[in-house]
């Protein structure tokens, strides 16, 4: 799944901007996430349940998304000028809309249908599939609702991988009339699933979750609701959480800032209370541990 090796040149990160898509449950009363499987042959982390995203289309950068969105959210412009933060932005909804068919509008929001055509379109575009969305965009008269967005936290993948990514993490509640479908290209299956429940299932080794990932959901777990997730955002620092690789008595483990294995001493505001260190197992699951 991953493909760690702390001798390769060291890459910069591309910008990228992964969704986490919340609804509240009815049966429950807690909270529900849209997960996508990633496709086997994927490049980067092939068969792991994620949730929608991807890196910035040069496209979502246009000058011309100024006018067709409805804000940056201040704690966006953690990632860069407003130009920069937009692009996130862009990105994130872009995904969401070809991995998910789910889309936040300014107004009436599209319908499941109309969603469903646009991931095809989007998909038929492949390469031109950023400028495709936003001629879409301009040609539906839509404008993106970027405010609905709330940035969570922040990961950037380990310098010992061969592909880097600098990834917000961003909250969006469904909008109304969407229910969510994969795209089956990128992804072969979606679903809509409680964070919990996910997380017992990777203990059973069901399911591969990567630690932002499953770190994601503990924190959701814990949250219980969205009105508390955001809450707990305005507390969470967005500064970059990036793990070390490093080995402790022949495990490999990825050691997050604040951890005694990491070069950062302190932790990432917002992550004193989760693990320090993720530890590869037998199972190839990443486990998170605490050791201060």
């Amino acid at each position: 799944m991953l493909d760690l090796d702390p001798n390769r040149p060291i890459v910069e990160p591309v910008g990228a901007a992964t969704v986490i898509v919340a609804r509240h449950a009815a049966a429950s009363g807690g909270v529900e996430v849209f997960c996508v499987e990633r496709h086997l042959r994927s490049g980067f982390l092939g068969g792991a349940i994620v949730f929608p995203g991807g890196k910035i289309d040069a496209a979502d950068r246009a000058p011309e998304w100024a006018a067709l969105t409805s804000g940056v959210p201040t704690r966006a412009r953690a990632l860069g000028d407003d130009a920069e933060a937009r692009a996130f932005l862009v990105a994130a909804a872009r995904e969401c809309a070809e991995e998910a068919a789910i889309l936040p509008i300014v107004g009436d929001h599209p319908d499941h249908d109309a969603l469903i055509a646009l991931q095809a379109a989007l998909a038929a575009a492949e390469r031109d599939a950023g400028e495709r969305f936003r001629q879409r965009i301009t040609r539906e008269g839509w404008h993106l609702d970027t405010s609905r967005f709330t940035p969570l936290w922040r990961w950037v993948t380990p310098t010992a991988e061969r592909r880097r990514f600098d990834t917000p993490f961003f909250l969006l509640e469904l909008p109304p009339n969407q229910r969510g479908q994969s795209d089956q290209r990128e992804t072969t299956k979606g679903f809509w699933e409680q964070p919990a429940r996910l997380l017992e299932r990777w203990e059973r080794g069901e399911l591969f979750l990567a630690p932002p990932t499953s770190h994601s959901l503990d924190v959701m777990a814990r949250a219980g609701s969205i009105e508390a997730l955001r809450e707990r955002a305005e507390h969470h620092s967005m500064a970059p959480i990036c793990p070390e690789l490093a080995a402790v008595e022949g495990q490999t483990v990825l050691a997050l800032p604040g951890d005694p294995l990491h070069s950062q001493t302190t932790p990432v505001p917002g992550t004193e209370d989760g693990p320090t260190r993720f530890v590869l197992g037998s199972d190839g699951r990443f486990v998170g541990q605490i050791v201060r």
